[in-house]
């Protein structure tokens, strides 16, 4: 059994790890127009194929602002 300092080894791996694959998924959530907290469905089995599935087939926000804007912009020129 591993007591003491050699198994504050693990959690602290693990807390990395953690943090390691958080942070980017946090930023892809950001800029698709939804929460980033919707990044820490990732650490759950099952979720994070979810929340890949959602993310890589769903209209983004962001993305129909930006189209939106395109529109206006088209318009204008042709007015």
């Amino acid at each position: 059994m591993m007591y003491g300092a050699e198994s504050s080894g693990g959690i602290i791996w693990m807390l990395l790890m953690s943090i390691i694959v958080v942070v980017p998924f946090w930023k892809i959530c950001s800029k698709a127009g939804y929460s980033g907290w919707w990044s820490l469905l990732i650490l759950v089995p099952l979720a994070n194929l979810g929340l890949l599935y959602f993310l890589g087939f769903a209209d983004w926000p962001a993305q129909r602002y930006d189209l939106r804007s395109e529109d206006a912009i088209e318009k204008s020129r042709t007015d």
